[in-house]
């Protein structure tokens, strides 16, 4: 069973909330790290890693990991990991606090895998946390 329809990125759409600001705390794998590196080669001019939440999914949120230009410093937090510059919402931080992002190939397809401490239940299709 597919995952429900992604509800859009979480900070945009709860303007209102109240929220805990978290420090970025992000593992990359060595894997991960050198599958980055390969697609920001390919990427023109200086871009980030967004690390993002939105709403929906089978268990509540659906993570998004998008390589583009840097956003707003305003409501972001910046680092840099493993030499791979990442931005997080400060709304999304305290939802991907501790998260480690690996990367697994396998004949099926292989992609981005994110463990996150903070999930108290996660999707069988490996995108959606709550």
């Amino acid at each position: 069973m597919d995952c429900p329809v992604d509800g859009g990125v979480l900070s945009e759409i709860s303007a209102t909330e109240e929220y805990e600001i978290v420090p970025i705390e992000v593992i990359l794998t060595d894997i991960a790290a050198n599958k980055l590196r390969e697609i920001f080669n390919t990427e023109p001019g200086e871009v980030v890693l967004t690390l993002a939440v939105h709403r929906g999914g089978c268990s509540g949120y659906l993570y998004d990991m998008q390589i583009g230009d840097k956003p707003e410093p305003v409501g972001h937090q910046f680092d840099d990991i493993s030499g791979i510059p990442i931005a997080i919402s400060d709304f999304d931080s305290s939802l991907l606090a501790g998260i480690v992002i690996d990367f697994q190939d396998s004949l099926m397809g292989g992609g981005f895998k994110i463990e996150n401490p903070n999930a108290a239940k996660e999707c069988s299709c490996g995108s959606s946390f709550g």
